[in-house]
């Protein structure tokens, strides 16, 4: 298959926020192949390469080229050891190598069930949800470098992972590596992440014994607080679950009673959907955006036709709201694309 091209074409289907905008030109490929043969130099600029679009806020018209992977394929390399290695390409939906894995008995990728988006995306983004970050599970990030138009791959140390972080998301690499393919490790062996009170009560309390049991838990997890974005828009998580010193968690909750969730180094993560709720922003709307009433951390595009400057405003709402009452500022853990 030849490479798919359209000019002025249409992004409201490659955005989960549902944005009706457009971009000047959409490229779509299948191989690696036929990525390192375009001429890069005659496409309009900027490029960005998106995923599934499920972490993206456009706030206009894109003026440049949207790339996008349709390398899907799932290899495993079964040496009959505890350990699988399992090579996906980057245009794979995530949560549909997740739900094959599961079937397969393997452990590791569980609890990220039902995050919308594809594979490369994850990998850039450093997904996670639930305890596990999807770089505990990542081996190595194959990628194509727009600069030395060549391939090049990089260990999971190298991608420096932090919190929703990596390499790729440096402002000195944007629009620099093109993820193709990740190699992850998932085990035979039962390894169940059960760190988070709600994983274990959707559990009943019970050790599970397979990794579907948990993949289906976090799934009734999910469809209880998030919304569909086949239904309505959003991106997911708006924000990042700010992570504080510790005498600045006592400030806000003395008694330690507030939510939170202590690190090995001392910090303190604080669950963002907190901070929003005690402003009272639950509910909280600006013409079609509002912030969803079962998960604060959600903007949603509630009538199906908010603007991105109504999105944007209700953002920078939240943000001074957070700030003014606690003294901390909020991070967008969505992309913004101008």
């Amino acid at each position: 298959m030849a490479v798919r091209i359209f000019d002025n074409h249409d992004l409201s289907g490659h955005n989960t926020f549902g944005m009706k905008v457009s971009c000047a030109r959409y490229l779509e490929y299948e191989s690696v192949a036929e990525l390192e043969a375009l001429d890069f130099d005659s496409l309009p600029s900027p490029l960005l390469h998106v995923g599934g679009g499920s972490n993206l806020l456009f706030s206009g018209d894109f003026k440049g080229t949207i790339l996008h992977s349709a390398i899907r394929y799932i290899k495993y390399v079964d040496l009959g050891f505890d350990d699988v290695p399992v090579m996906v390409g980057a245009g794979v939906t995530f949560d549909d190598f997740v739900a094959q894995t599961c079937s397969h008995g393997l452990w590791g990728a569980e609890n990220l069930s039902l995050i919308p988006g594809e594979v490369g995306g994850a990998a850039v983004q450093n997904i996670g949800a639930y305890g596990v970050e999807v770089c505990d599970i990542i081996s190595g990030v194959v990628c194509y470098d727009l600069h030395k138009r060549k391939k090049i791959k990089f260990s999971t140390e190298e991608c420096h992972y932090g919190y929703r972080d990596s390499i790729f998301k440096r402002p000195e690499n944007k629009g620099r590596y093109v993820v193709t393919g990740v190699l992850f490790r998932l085990s035979r062996k039962p390894k169940p992440r059960l760190e988070y009170k709600g994983v274990r009560e959707a559990l009943g309390g019970a050790v599970p014994k397979t990794p579907q049991e948990v993949r289906d838990a976090i799934i009734r997890i999910r469809r209880e607080k998030l919304p569909d974005p086949a239904v309505t828009g959003s991106a997911g998580s708006f924000f990042k679950n700010p992570v504080v010193a510790r005498e600045v968690f006592e400030r806000i909750s003395p008694d330690g009673s507030a939510p939170h969730f202590d690190l090995p180094d001392g910090m303190v993560k604080i669950p963002a959907a907190w901070l929003i709720d005690q402003c009272g922003l639950r509910g909280a709307s600006h013409g079609g955006a509002a912030v969803h009433e079962k998960q604060p951390l959600v903007i949603i595009n509630a009538s199906g036709k908010a603007s991105p400057e109504e999105v944007l405003t209700l953002e920078r709402k939240i943000i001074s709201e957070v700030e003014n009452k606690f003294g901390i500022t909020l991070q967008p853990e969505v992309v913004h694309v101008s």
